[in-house]
């Protein structure tokens, strides 16, 4: 039976989501739960797949793994418990023998969020200029790839205090969101004015944009036309956000006090 999982991870312990023999990656990670679990002997043969890759530090929500196997009952209680509590899979589905994340995915979902206030009705008005088909060689890495992408989907919204820069499209480039995000930015900030972004679209430049801080990426939704079944997150994963989510909210504390005692 082919299973597909939708996969939550926190990046920042990763290096990326791609395996690697030197480094620790969220498919490494998840390989090796899988044997451990003898889901498979082989990756490969099993056609473990994901619906794209994450660079070292982004984190997803919306992150898509899929593998064939004949032990799809212990895959699916089990899972959870092998994995270490950075990531873990909210939901499954069974898919079709020949399910690829990759390239059956119709559209995939990114947020990014700002350290620092953004207005975001600048942004959002900024950000339209993205919308449709168009060039990124100047807001991403292309390599060897076509650097023609279609933006289907493109807005700002605010989180808890936290702006955020939400797009979705067909297929992104290497680095394309974080120079999305650098690029409205500067924009918000009066660097630029919103045209700027335009003619970056339509015109080479010798000094392309320069990504934003991996931290703030959340890969936020694959949308495989796939209708999942939730499943349980495991009490360490729980409780190891919680930790985290505490730790980070008495640094705040901790840097407000310091901040203070120097004013």
């Amino acid at each position: 039976m082919r299973l597909a999982f939708l996969v939550s991870y926190l990046g920042s312990r990763f290096y990326g989501s791609q395996v690697q023999e030197a480094h620790r990656t969220v498919e490494g990670e998840f390989v090796a739960a899988c044997e451990r679990l003898k889901l498979f002997s082989d990756w490969r043969a099993a056609g473990f797949l994901s619906a794209g890759r994450t660079d070292r530090g982004v984190h997803a929500r919306g992150q898509v793994i899929a593998f064939s196997t004949e032990f799809s009952d212990r895959a699916i209680r089990a899972l959870n418990i092998q994995l270490p509590p950075d990531l873990f899979c909210t939901a499954y589905a069974e898919v079709a023998p020949v399910f690829h994340p990759r390239y059956d995915a119709r559209s995939r979902t990114y947020r990014y969020y700002f350290a620092t206030h953004v207005d975001s009705r600048k942004m959002d008005a900024a950000a339209q200029h993205f919308l449709g088909n168009h060039n990124f060689t100047n807001f991403a890495r292309v390599g060897d790839k076509n650097p023609w992408r279609n933006v289907l989907a493109v807005s700002a919204g605010e989180d808890a205090g936290f702006t955020y820069l939400e797009v979705r499209a067909e297929s992104f480039l290497w680095h394309q969101v974080r120079c999305m995000a650098a690029a409205v930015q500067q924009v918000c900030a009066g660097e630029h004015e919103e045209d700027w972004i335009t003619e970056l679209l339509e015109q080479e430049t010798k000094k392309p944009i320069q990504p934003a801080p991996a931290e703030g990426l959340i890969l936020w939704d694959t949308d495989c036309g796939i209708t999942w079944t939730p499943m349980p997150v495991d009490d360490r994963s729980s409780t190891y956000l919680v930790q985290l989510q505490r730790h980070h909210a008495l640094m705040e504390r901790v840097c407000l006090a310091l901040n203070k005692e120097n004013m």
